[in-house]
């Protein structure tokens, strides 16, 4: 108890030689500000404190910090405690007295784009920071001590129970909470899937002719080849799913085609469970943005399908924000065991009051009052992005546009690298629609896909604006 007040200092770490105490603390604090270790403006640990951790007289340390800030290496001010002095600190010459350093020229940066029009995030200033924070707090004062230990790497119980509930009441998903998997993000899950997959010696998973490098890039990484299924006005053409004699999962994104916007057509979501029933083989579906639909009706899942052939990928990323790092997998029974495996040799368990948050956040039924919010408000963005086009550069066609955060702008052949090149200059962020396609598609198409959910309100217009001076 003697000792007691000495933990409510702040820790410094320092290696004192063989000279004196006091000299020995001088030496060491010097050599922590001259390498940089101790940057100007840190904060020390009070005398009493650091005395306490060194087990030397508090006399000692005072004696220290007063002579270093006689020589101005600290400084010290009532209130403020005792702190890195805000001085240069000259290097040591390279060579004799009179060598000087080199001149290192300062690293040219990217200019910042004043508009943001990539497709993939959701308006973040939209964040619904209050109810977050209620959330929080009641999940904080409910969790039990166990909720902070390791746990399981499924995930927290109680998230896995409401997520479970939701995505049948909302997205046709069936589930229960024993066969829901926590990841941390989407990358997340599908590195494990990629990893199960190559355990059983998949060596082939298919994917949509237009996607994310980013996952194909995981995927391959995992030892995966993937080659590309066709592309038409009824969505990813998976009857030929059943020519592909070495595949053994297929990556798609069936309820909102990622960039192109489409759902897959009925017949052609049936051909995809009837080819994983007669080969044994995975559907990965990417769910996305599955709750933002503006023009027609909901399309539910296609695990609703057959839920044994179908491993259900979902994430908080496009309908809350992805800083939140909540995804979710919902696996058929045989593969649950492998998938925890996987996920126990990488992350063992994902962020316990993050998992309690949301789970609270949605039985609370916040969750379903901030997306229909949002609807509402993507649904008047994409109204105006269509406004806009139509009334600046009425020859170009708006598709995609039914779901989702963005919109795909069709432009003349040959034309989208100048585009782009047009949109750099005006200090606008946007994708081209080639830099989505399948390294083993041909070019057939060029345009631009415009994510309207990034930019905040007040930055909506200008962004417009710049939009149509770009088109052609």
């Amino acid at each position: 108890m003697a000792n007691e007040w000495a933990t409510f200092g702040a820790d410094l770490h320092l290696e004192l030689r063989g000279t004196g105490l006091r000299t020995g603390l001088m030496d060491a604090l010097r050599e922590a500000v001259r390498s940089g270790r101790l940057a100007a403006g840190a904060r020390l640990p009070s005398s009493r404190s650091l005395a306490a951790d060194l087990g030397v007289a508090r006399n000692t340390v005072a004696d220290a910090y007063a002579e270093l800030v006689a020589e101005g290496w600290l400084t010290a001010r009532q209130g403020s405690g005792t702190r890195v002095a805000q001085r240069a600190v000259p290097r040591r010459p390279a060579a004799g007295a009179g060598a000087r350093p080199p001149v290192t020229a300062p690293r040219p940066t990217a200019a910042r784009p004043t508009y943001d029009l990539k497709p993939g995030t959701p308006d973040l200033a939209s964040f619904p920071r209050a109810e977050w924070l209620k959330a929080s707090r009641r999940a904080l004062t409910a969790a039990p001590h166990e909720a902070f230990g390791y746990g399981d790497p499924r995930g927290r119980i109680e998230l896995r129970t409401v997520l479970a509930e939701y995505l049948a009441r909302a997205r046709g998903v069936y589930a229960r909470p024993d066969r829901i998997v926590i990841c941390a993000g989407f990358v997340h899950g599908l590195m494990l899937m990629g990893q199960v997959l190559r355990a059983r010696r998949v060596r082939e998973v298919a994917v949509e002719s237009y996607g994310l490098d980013a996952h194909w890039e995981l995927l391959r990484s995992a030892g995966l080849r993937l080659p590309a299924l066709p592309y038409d006005e009824l969505g990813t053409r998976t009857e030929g799913l059943a020519e592909m004699r070495g595949v053994g999962a297929a990556l798609m994104t069936a309820a909102h085609q990622f960039p192109l916007g489409g759902a897959l057509h009925p017949d052609r979501r049936a051909a995809a469970i009837d080819w994983a029933r007669a080969s044994g083989g995975i559907v990965l579906e990417d769910d996305y943005d599955g709750e933002f639909r503006y023009d027609r009706q909901p399309v539910g899942a296609l695990q609703g399908l057959d839920p044994e052939r179908v491993v259900y990928m979902g994430t908080s990323s496009k309908s809350l924000a992805p800083g939140l790092r909540l995804a979710w997998l919902v696996v058929p029974e045989r593969l649950v065991d492998e998938v925890v495996a996987a996920k126990g040799r990488v992350d063992w368990v994902s962020s316990s009051l993050e998992q309690l948050t949301f789970a609270e956040f949605l039985a609370s039924g916040a969750y379903d009052r901030h997306v229909r919010a949002m609807r509402l408000r993507y649904r008047r963005r994409r109204d105006e992005l269509v406004e806009a086009v139509a009334a600046c550069s009425p020859e170009t066609r708006v598709s995609g546009i039914a779901a989702g955060l963005h919109a795909v702008l069709e432009l003349p052949p040959g034309l989208e690298p100048a585009v782009l090149r047009s949109a750099a200059w005006q200090g606008l962020a946007l994708f081209g629609l080639n830099r989505f396609r399948h390294p083993d598609v041909p070019t057939t198409q060029d345009g631009l896909v415009v994510g309207y959910g990034t930019p905040p309100d007040s930055g909506w217009a200008g962004a417009l604006a710049a939009l149509c001076r770009v088109l052609p």
